[in-house]
Formats: structure tokens, C-alpha cells, sequence
């Protein structure tokens, strides 16, 4: 049990800065138990414009626990959780309006096509993106099946639908759990790509990977969880 933030002065972009005074994302002192097991304690984590967190350990560590509590999805044992200043849970709409969570599940509904998977998710954020369905469909590496039900698609193809997602919705903060999950190389490398560009534009992300993730010209703070 226990936690290490490092960042690592090689990966640093100092063109890449907080576009406020506060960092985005605050989380003090954060602790969160599972049954009779504390997973971990006294966790600080500062979060900014352009930055990349990765959070890493073995299975078991807490990695899940941590994004969900960071999202709101799930509350900590202690500590809070601050957005822009604000608690969370008093800034929720304006918190989930520039976040979006992709987890395990990918939320991809199998009786829809992606398009309609797309329209319903940039609906329900309220987003208006430059980013046209079709274009992030292609960008995604799905141009042809825009009106393929989801369910016939491969497991590595629902995952491109809900990577595009992001590209439709203008979140500022992506938290990525296991993002690689089910792709392959060119997957893999596609996600890399979204990431760097996502965070060039000002955008950060939490990322929870066993994946190395290649990236450059990106403020890379690792997060590691025993």
C-alpha cells in the first residue's frame, strides 16, 4: 500500500501551461477503502492545461477506484476533490460539462450505430464541436460503418466509437481507464495521436494504463499506486 507522484524534468514542455491561476483538477488527501482494505491514503494530485497523469500499479492497487472517485462517480473515504476550486459535488454541472469518462465499459450501445451513439452522446453533453460526427468517425478509423449496428462491429471497433466520443464533445478533461483495451497497434497508436493533440490544444487527461504511452511534447506527471 501506498502512493508516489513523480514528473519527470525530460518530459516537461514548458510551452505547455496553466491557462489560470489554480490548477483545473485538485484532489487532498484522498483515501479509499474496499471492504476491510485500505487501497490507499493521503493521496494529492494537481492537474492542469496540457498535462498528462498516468496512473499506475498492479492489479488490485486501486487505479479504478481512484478515476471513479476523481469523477464523481464513486466518493472517497476521505479527502475531496476540487474542480476549478469548487467541490465536486457543488460544481457538478459545470464539472461534467468538460469531463468525459471512459471506463472498462465502453457505453457503446449495440442497437444504435455509431453515428447514433455519436448524436446521443454530443446531445446529452450539450456539446457543439467542430468536430462533425463523420469526421471524428473517420478520424477513428471508421469511415464505412457510420450505419453498422454497433453490435455488429468488433470489440476493437466499439472501443474507436467510444474513443470518438471524445473528439465529439469538447470535455477539457478526459479520464481514460484502460484506454488500449481490445486495440491494436494502429489502435494503440490512434489513442496516442488523440491524446498529444488533445493536450496541445490545452486539454488534460488522467490515463490508468499497463500500456507504455508514447507521446511527445507532452507535461507527463506519473502517478503510482502500490
Amino acid at each position: 500500500m501506498g502512493t508516489s507522484v513523480r514528473q519527470s524534468p525530460r518530459e516537461y514542455n514548458p510551452l505547455v501551461a496553466a491557462d489560470e491561476d489554480q490548477p483545473a483538477l485538485t484532489a487532498e488527501n484522498l483515501a479509499c477503502e474496499r471492504g476491510d482494505r485500505l487501497l490507499f491514503s493521503g493521496l494529492n494530485i494537481s492537474l492542469d492545461a496540457g498535462n498528462l497523469m498516468l496512473v499506475e500499479g498492479p492489479n488490485g492497487s486501486g487505479k479504478t477506484s481512484l478515476l471513479r472517485i476523481l469523477c464523481g462517480l464513486a466518493q472517497p473515504s476521505a479527502g475531496v476533490v476540487r474542480w476549478r476550486g469548487e467541490e465536486i459535488g457543488k460544481a457538478r454541472e459545470r464539472y461534467c460539462a468538460e469531463l468525459m469518462y471512459l471506463g472498462h465499459n465502453h457505453g457503446v450501445k449495440g442497437d444504435f450505430t455509431p453515428y447514433e451513439n455519436l448524436q446521443i452522446a454530443r446531445d446529452l453533453a450539450g456539446a457543439q464541436s467542430a468536430v462533425t460526427l463523420d469526421d471524428a468517425l473517420y478520424d477513428v478509423g471508421l469511415a464505412g460503418f457510420e450505419d453498422a449496428p454497433a453490435r455488429t462491429l468488433s470489440a476493437g471497433q466499439r472501443r474507436r466509437v467510444a474513443l470518438a466520443r471524445l473528439l465529439v464533445t469538447q470535455a477539457r478533461l478526459w479520464v481514460m481507464d484502460e484506454p488500449f483495451t481490445a486495440l491494436d497497434t494502429d489502435g494503440v497508436m490512434l489513442v496516442e495521436k488523440m491524446l498529444e493533440r488533445h493536450l496541445a490544444q490545452g486539454g488534460m487527461a488522467l490515463v490508468s494504463t499497463h500500456h507504455e504511452v508514447r507521446v511527445t511534447e507532452v507535461n507527463i506527471i506519473r502517478l503510482e499506486l502500490r
